[in-house]
């Protein structure tokens, strides 16, 4: 209880108007086509430098909730996602506001995106201290198997582009090598060059891959899009009503949304997933115990539901591994992380042991965040139909500006913005060609991770491989890095199989 009063007291009024301004700026980047929940995180990070820890974690926490929101409103008037997590019930949406029911698509979302992150948010205070309690018994044998297991869940969600989902993981492992090795002290990769001795930070990386490319894909293709500033508007409007019938239609699926938004934490808490795989396999589910499976796709209510509030909960689960291991369980996890190494929160149990307060804090934050988006989205609602309209050439110059500014500030250089374009120059074309990017900023966060406890677990072991899966956890972890190897290796002969 102590702790909880304590963690209290960090949520002043700087935290709670962190809340709410990035939980508009979320809104405001989720509800346009193309600007996804990552972007709008990464375009946050210049902010934190100047902030304390706890109002600079809400910024975050808030921009990501509410922009995997705002994704759906894009979906539903225009048939176009506004983020990827929005993809897995666009048709639905889409199909239900041509009937006319504008108003009941964007209540059952909003609702059903709430719930399922209260869900998470409870699910990541109960589960987060506990594995943490398990964690401080772990050694270097079981922090590299959860390496292994962290680098090898990026390839096991990449479907059927297994092997490009590897090359890119292993393309992030070699950048973490580049600069001083830890061990020997020699500097690696370095090409002479000074800027290159502390290696390449993953934040511009990070905001290249994401932000920058994202502008360069726009600019190599406008001429070939629909520019959204030609669409008209729909006539009806959606005001303080949209929460008409959403209980009763809430109350028949209480069951299925629990379901979804555990299965959407659980998703969330494996390294690399993320809120779009979650809603994808909840909508799957949700589909197979149905009574009305043949309305999927057609206008489900059911879909919207279950996948709303699985991708929303989803962001709580990414959080768990993040905490407990310091493993990113999606891409925004990945910034966040940087942003707890900045303002001296590293994670891993030793936060649990020394930093409950703000741990807690956190929790907090991840609830106030979550239900702030109910007034949030009543208040913008309408603007927000008219912001999926607005002219990217004008958007996206800003994007560029933040993204620059952002790189700079990390430590007022300009080989980070120089890191920050080349990732976004590189990020385009691998995006172009179907690599998955994502990969990359897992194996330069674990890369380094996996190489540190390799080392030490051999020093101590004298070389002795065997002392790898002697401790029954680390046994346990080793046959599950095998078990998803195995998985990996039939989807590829699958895929290959299914080719020729």
């Amino acid at each position: 209880m102590d702790i909880l009063v304590n963690a209290l007291a960090y949520i002043d009024l700087n935290a709670i108007i962190a809340i709410m301004l990035a939980g508009l700026f979320g809104l405001f980047v989720g509800a346009i086509p193309g600007l996804t929940a990552t972007m709008a995180v990464a375009l946050m990070v210049p902010f934190t430098f100047f902030m304390e820890p706890i109002p600079a974690l809400a910024l975050m926490i808030s921009v990501g909730a509410s922009s995997i929101y705002a994704g759906d409103i894009p979906g539903a008037l225009l048939r176009i996602p506004g983020t990827p997590a929005s993809a897995a019930y666009v048709d639905d949406s889409y199909l239900l506001v041509k009937q006319g029911k504008v108003n009941r698509v964007l209540g059952l979302g909003l609702t059903s995106s709430v719930i399922g992150g209260v869900i998470g948010t409870l699910i990541l205070g109960l589960a987060a201290p506990m594995l943490a309690q398990f964690a401080l018994k772990f050694s270097s044998f079981e922090y590299m198997w959860l390496s292994l297991l962290g680098l090898s869940c990026a390839t096991l969600i990449a479907g059927k582009f297994i092997i490009k989902s590897l090359l890119t993981l292993l393309f992030g492992i070699l950048i973490s090598t580049i600069g001083f090795d830890e061990f020997t002290g020699q500097p690696r990769f370095t090409f002479g060059l000074v800027s290159l001795y502390e290696g390449v930070s993953f934040i511009p990386a990070m905001i290249g891959l994401f932000a920058i490319s994202g502008a360069i894909e726009y600019y190599a293709n406008r001429n070939k899009t629909e520019n959204l500033s030609t669409i008209p508007a729909l006539q009806e409007k959606a005001g303080l009503n949209i929460f008409k019938g959403v209980g009763s239609a809430l109350n028949k699926r209480k069951g299925s949304v629990a379901r979804s938004s555990i299965i959407g934490t659980l998703i969330g808490a494996l390294p690399g997933a993320g809120a779009d795989i979650a809603a994808w396999i909840s909508y799957a589910i949700s589909k197979k115990f149905s009574k009305t499976p043949e309305k999927y796709g057609k206008g489900s209510e059911e879909g919207i539901i279950d996948a709303s509030s699985s991708n929303n909960a989803s962001l709580a689960g990414s959080w768990i591994p993040s905490l407990v291991f310091g493993i990113p369980g999606d891409s925004a996890a990945a910034i966040i992380i940087g942003v707890l190494y900045m303002k001296d929160m590293q994670p891993g149990p030793s936060l649990f042991l020394f930093q409950p307060e703000k741990l807690y804090a956190v929790f907090i934050i991840f609830l106030l965040a979550n239900l702030a988006l109910i007034p949030l989205a009543l208040i913008v609602v309408n603007f927000l139909k008219k912001i999926i309209q607005i002219n990217k050439d004008i958007l996206y110059p800003i994007v560029i500006i933040f993204s620059i500014v952002g790189a700079y500030a990390i430590n007022n250089s300009m080989e980070a913005v120089v890191v920050m374009l080349v990732m976004g120059v590189l990020g385009y074309f691998l995006q172009k060609n179907h690599y998955p990017i994502s990969p990359i900023i897992l194996g330069m966060i674990l890369g380094p991770m996996l190489e540190r406890n390799v080392l030490a677990s051999l020093t101590k072991s004298d070389g002795n491989l065997m002392a790898f899966v002697e401790r029954p956890v680390s046994a346990g972890l080793a046959i599950f890095f095998l078990l998803i190897v195995m998985l990996q290796v039939w989807g590829i002969i699958k895929n290959f199989k299914a080719q020729h």
